[in-house]
């Protein structure tokens, strides 16, 4: 179990900062909350069950963003509509990454896979 202001300090972030976060993250599932003196926040599942791509959606949504909106959602016309398979690679290529990477990995400083390159 981990104190809201034991982990704001010990990141150097502010507490208000570091609360509305926990909100999301409880919100998502993936923690669960205790009030009172021995209270706090702790996984809802063990770290190498939870990736970092689920922490990086509960907090922000979508992994990717164009113009404001999600990256399979940015629209684009005549010359530029190229783009869109572009911006649609890359939300794929951030999406392996994170998706594969637990939180687990993150405690063990565990390599991250890397995205396979495309044959040429």
């Amino acid at each position: 179990m981990a104190k809201a202001a034991s982990l704001a300090e010990a990141q150097d972030i502010p507490l208000s900062f570091l609360q509305g976060i926990l909100l999301d993250l409880r919100r998502a599932g993936l923690l669960h909350s205790h009030r009172g003196a021995d209270g706090g926040y702790a996984l809802t599942r063990p770290a190498d069950e939870i990736t970092v791509g689920d922490v990086l959606r509960a907090v922000g949504g979508s992994l990717t963003t164009v113009r404001g909106l999600p990256a399979e959602r940015a629209g684009y016309h005549g010359v530029a509509a190229g783009l869109t398979d572009v911006w649609l690679a890359v939300h794929g290529a951030i999406a392996t990454v994170v998706d594969s990477t637990t939180l687990a990995d993150l405690l063990t400083h565990a390599p991250v896979s890397p995205i396979p390159t495309p044959p040429a």
